[in-house]
């Protein structure tokens, strides 16, 4: 993925893009091909970190026993006590999924979380994660696991051949964009069967704003070989 070519893009999805009254996010897509996706799903659910924060503040919920209520108070958005659980109905459920972006939960509560909440929070990828590292022991920095979450995004390929996350908002510079979308590109890369050639193309896209592809090399010198 060219850097110049990423940062050519970022200027065009500007350029084309009418003021909105709200902080927009920029949106990268990776549309893929010749990829079994049932059998990739699992292998295409990543958790990537960022070169650069988003520009937004992500808002995590925690799920705790009384080990790391006083912690989690002291550090997430949310907490809710193991014995609050049996209280959240499903349009409550509903709500937190989506005022939050990532659930964590202490391990030995995991289990009631999962039969309380997974119904709503599952579908949506939105369960605490061991692989974001968000199922977490008694003894946890959760400090430490906040900020990092905060320059995470998740990718997956839940709904179809193509890959859509968020890589910045409009407070960010060009670089940071570039260079965010660029890890992001390089870690679904690494996960395909075929690497590179799995993939059938990019764009890029502000939350209101049209999507812009994200030219190859090879169609900028064609261009520039009819002038």
């Amino acid at each position: 993925m060219n850097k110049a070519l990423v940062l050519q893009t970022i200027q065009e999805v500007k350029n084309s893009s009418k003021k909105r009254n709200f902080l927009q996010s920029y949106e990268l897509i990776i549309n893929l091909k010749d990829v079994d996706i049932k059998k990739y799903e699992s292998q295409l659910n990543l958790y990537i970190p960022l070169t650069h924060p988003k520009g937004k503040k992500v808002k995590v919920c925690a799920f705790c026993g009384p080990e790391l209520l006083q912690q989690a108070k002291d550090v997430c958005n949310k907490v809710i006590l193991s014995d609050e659980f049996e209280r959240y109905q499903k349009k409550e459920i509903k709500k937190l999924a989506e005022e939050y972006d990532y659930f964590i939960a202490q391990g030995n509560v995991m289990t009631r979380v999962a039969s309380i909440f997974g119904r709503v929070l599952g579908p949506r990828g939105k369960m605490p994660n061991p692989k974001a590292g968000c199922v977490v022991p008694q003894n946890v920095n959760l400090r430490q696991l906040y900020d990092r979450l905060q320059n995470t995004v998740n990718v997956t390929v839940r709904h179809g051949p193509s890959i859509k996350c968020s890589v910045g908002s409009e407070n960010m510079n060009d670089e940071q964009i570039a260079e965010n979308s660029i890890v992001v590109y390089d870690a679904v890369v690494h996960n395909l069967p075929n690497d590179k050639d799995n993939v059938k193309d990019i764009y890029i896209k502000l939350t209101m704003g049209k999507s812009i592809k994200v030219k190859e090399k090879d169609e900028k010198i064609v261009k520039k070989s009819k002038k």
